[in-house]
């Protein structure tokens, strides 16, 4: 792993030691052929390095050497150790940066052993001095943990924010989390729900996919492992769970020799339609993109990579390093040896090497140690070392509490430092850099700063690297325009388990598998989803409705039995003709009024049951048309009071029959006196009286409103007369039923008196129509929904009407008109 500092007084009161520790690369990517030669023939890691006094010194540790079979990658740790020279070199050039104080170094190469690190960070707090017997005994007696303070550079493990287990610990370097959140951005930025991941067996891998990935909106396909002790057949597992998984889009955290090897195998199964997401393990990697099972597999590649910045002057002073200027730098000697095959002459030349002749030079050197235009983990180096000098800064210099605001006085010297107050003063640390970027640590990191890559086809065949945008913490960058996908088209790849439900639909998960794999489940009526991959539908409120793509509610249509609709035509042509045979009637009982079938029956109830009638059957058409308030008032009212005139009228008819023969025994003369035309007249204007006053207190305390129903499902809302006191309307119907019920009753008891032309069994059977009607009537009113409830209530009024009609006057108007030798006294008295 990674480490910056420890800062550190061992022998000399004003020597300071901060340390740099490489990472190790055995921890992070597992090599397993690491070699120990080129570390061994040393000795100790004080017999090689780069080193430099100064008031404070800064100790460095970087995997120089660390596996054979890659020994072009030894020129990048080498790049990291010259950035931290670099920077250190311009800290002590600069007039505001630690004026007066000059910082030091001491780096060593771990060579990525976990051991020969320890022994190498022991040397660096020992300082190999004699007066501390070992540097184990001094550490032991000082009490390492309690001094030293760790800056990484390249460490990315979220396990290394954990303040309890590491407390002294800081990096610039974010944490693995942060990329693997980057990548789920990229993810759900192209609706990626579906994907596949391959991962390394260790921390780097595994951390990433739990606290990374796992619950971010996208679902795992498959999550492989690959093991550096097994990593052929790991990769053909994993490249044959991609060929037969539905995934289309492939995240890969792990190192790129592992990639490799993944690759191999996906080449031999012809699996080349696949988009990959790369992690900075392996973005960038040089080796992968010169590889040719790399074109034919992995083009259009995104990956995640650590910022790349621009250091001024960092690439002149690369190229102008050389031994001679550098006689105790035993690392430039050595990679003067590999890469001009000769010995520098500062010292004694190798005897198989032969002697440089000067003229060697690094101005024509291309290779990872003098490439400049990708700064990425060097920059990280850069950004440790002036972290640390600005902490440093900070705790030399401190204003003064008895000073005037302004005036700085010196608080501490190089030989007061303590770590507890280092460590206080790194925590707090925040200054622009030189780059013009403001540096600050949270915790143990720094916020999170990716370049978002991909990999692109050259018109020759070959693959390059192109910035495609960046990540700034939480914030995605991206130009979409700019990507080359592996389809090979402008169209980005769809990778998921269920296709996004359109609008109008909502997504309902399949039991047993992850939330990505759902249906499409229609929305209900009078709920919609008006945008792709709605989980859920939304009701509409009260006054709109779905349409029916249910992707939008609408204003809901006002609906009421209308006059130019087929029901609301149909049902005024039958009051009218209603109407029409009633005045017809009326005109005939008119014409014949001195006729004894006239006579005979009461003409003068006769002619006001026909009025009363016609008014029932008017009053049907106040129900049809558009509900205003004086019409809600007036149907119920005209309603009611139109059939208690009508039903009273036929029972005081009954009545007069009743009293007629019953007068006719002896002694019962006087009973006719209480039923003159005075009595009738009067009875009929009582029973009609009661009505009209229930229906003044109903209509002045609750009456009915026009208000559309909103209850009643559909784009269609019934406009109606709510009846907000059902009593006052149970009231009206009760006195209707009740007077029919007692008319009924006395018509029936009349039935079977004697006489030719007996007009109680035609209201008997008037009454039992209309009792039948109105009976009928209740439950079919309370189930008929909106206008239909409103097409019964006419219907039971014209039903109820045209029953009275012709069961009472039918039979008269026939022998009046067809029988006219019937409509004669003698006839009529005939029993």
């Amino acid at each position: 792993m990674s480490w910056l500092v420890t800062l550190w007084t061992c022998y000399a009161p004003s020597l300071h030691l901060v340390g740099l520790v490489g990472r190790q690369l055995g921890l992070r990517v597992g090599f397993q052929g690491v070699q120990t030669l080129n570390c061994s023939r040393w000795g100790t890691p004080s017999d090689k390095g780069v080193f430099e006094d100064g008031d404070v010194i800064l100790g460095g540790l970087f995997s120089l050497h660390s596996e054979v079979s890659v020994p072009h990658l030894q020129n990048l740790p080498l790049q990291y150790i010259y950035a931290m020279v670099f920077a250190l070199d311009e800290i002590n050039h600069s007039s505001t940066l630690l004026p007066g104080v000059k910082l030091g170094y001491r780096i060593h190469d771990s060579c990525a052993l976990p051991a020969w690190a320890l022994q190498a960070a022991l040397s660096l707090v020992s300082g190999d001095n004699p007066s501390c017997n070992s540097a184990a005994e001094y550490l032991e007696a000082a009490g390492i943990g309690d001094v030293q303070i760790f800056v990484s550079y390249t460490a990315s493990c979220p396990c290394l924010s954990d303040r309890q287990q590491y407390p002294n610990f800081f990096r610039t370097m974010a944490s693995d989390i942060y990329q693997a959140q980057a990548i789920v951005q990229l993810a759900i930025r192209f609706n990626w729900t579906w994907v596949g991941a391959v991962v390394a067996n260790n921390d780097y891998g595994l951390t990433a996919v739990k606290e990374g990935i796992q619950g971010a909106g996208v679902c795992l396909a498959f999550v492989e492992t690959l093991q550096r002790e097994t990593i052929v057949s790991d990769a053909r597992r994993a490249a044959l769970t991609i060929q037969a998984s539905t995934a289309k889009v492939i995240l890969v955290f792990t190192w790129y020799t592992d990639v490799m090897q993944l690759f191999l195998q996906l080449a031999k199964l012809n699996v080349t339609d696949r988009q990959f997401l790369a992690s900075e393990a392996w973005s960038t990697s040089s080796d992968l993109l010169q590889e040719p099972v790399s074109r034919k597999v992995a083009s259009g590649v995104l990956g995640v990579a650590i910022r790349s910045s621009f250091l001024p002057g960092f690439e002149s002073y690369i190229r102008n390093l050389n031994p001679s200027l550098r006689p105790d730098d035993k690392f430039l000697k050595e990679f003067w040896e590999k890469q001009f095959l000769c010995s520098p002459g500062i010292t004694t030349s190798s005897a198989s090497l032969p002697v440089c002749n000067d003229s060697e030079t690094l101005a024509r050197v291309h290779n990872l140690f003098t490439d400049t235009s990708q700064l990425r983990v060097t920059y990280n180096v850069y950004l440790a070392v002036y972290a640390a000098a600005h902490a440093l800064h900070s705790l030399f210099s401190c204003p003064d509490i008895n000073n005037p605001p302004g005036n700085n006085t010196t608080c501490l010297l190089p030989n007061q430092i303590s770590p507890t107050e280092l460590f206080q003063h790194l925590s707090k640390v925040k200054f622009i850099t030189p780059q013009g970027e403001l540096f600050y640590f949270q915790g143990a990191d720094i916020t999170a700063k990716y370049d978002l890559l991909n990999w692109q086809k050259t018109p020759d065949g070959q693959l390059k690297i192109a910035l495609i945008g960046r990540v700034d913490g939480f914030d995605l960058h991206l130009n979409e325009s700019a990507i080359q996908w592996s389809t090979g088209s402008n169209q980005v790849p769809v990778s998921v388990c269920s296709e996004s439900c359109p609008p109008g639909t909502r997504m309902a998960t399949r039991k047993g598998e992850p939330i990505c794999c759902f249906d499409c489940i229609p929305c209900a009526d009078g709920e919609i989803s008006n945008k792709t991959g709605s989980p859920q539908c939304d009701r509409c409120p009260s006054e709109f409705w779905s349409n029916s793509e249910r992707t939008a509610c609408i204003i809901r249509q006002l609906d009421y039995l209308s006059f130019d609709e087929t029901l609301g035509i149909t049902l005024t042509a039958v009051a009218v003709s209603g109407v029409t045979v009633t005045t017809a009637v009326f005109v005939v009982f008119l014409y014949y009024r001195q006729t004894p079938m006239v006579r005979a029956n009461n003409s003068e109830l006769s002619f006001l049951l026909l009025f009363s009638l016609k008014l029932c059957f008017l009053c049907s058409l106040v129900f049809i048309g558009h509900p205003a308030v004086w019409s809600c008032r007036f149907q119920q009212a005209a309603f009611g009071i139109s059939f208690v005139l009508s039903v009273s009228c036929l029972q005081v008819k009954t009545i007069v029959v009743l009293a007629a023969f019953r007068s006719a025994r002896p002694g019962a003369e006087a009973l006719m006196k209480w039923f003159g035309p005075a009595q009738q007249r009067g009875s009929v204007c009582l029973f009609t009286c009661i009505q009209v006053i229930i229906c003044i207190i109903w209509l002045s305390v609750s009456p009915p409103v026009p208000q559309p129903d909103f209850e009643i499902p559909g784009l269609k809302v019934t406009l109606k007369c709510a009846m907000d006191s059902v009593v006052g309307f149970s009231l009206v119907l009760g006195y209707i039923g009740l007077l029919g019920c007692t008319s009924l009753l006395l018509a029936f008891l009349a039935r079977k008196l004697p006489d030719n032309f007996n007009e109680a069994k035609l209201i008997t059977f008037s009454m039992l129509i209309f009792c039948a009607v109105w009976v009928a009537f209740v439950p079919a009113y309370v189930s008929s929904p909106g206008k239909y409830a409103v097409a019964v209530e006419i219907f039971a009024i014209l039903a109820s009407s045209y029953g009275l009609l012709f069961c009472i006057f039918a039979p008269k108007c026939f022998i009046i008109l067809l029988r006219p030798e019937k409509n004669t006294k003698k006839h009529l008295m005939a029993r």
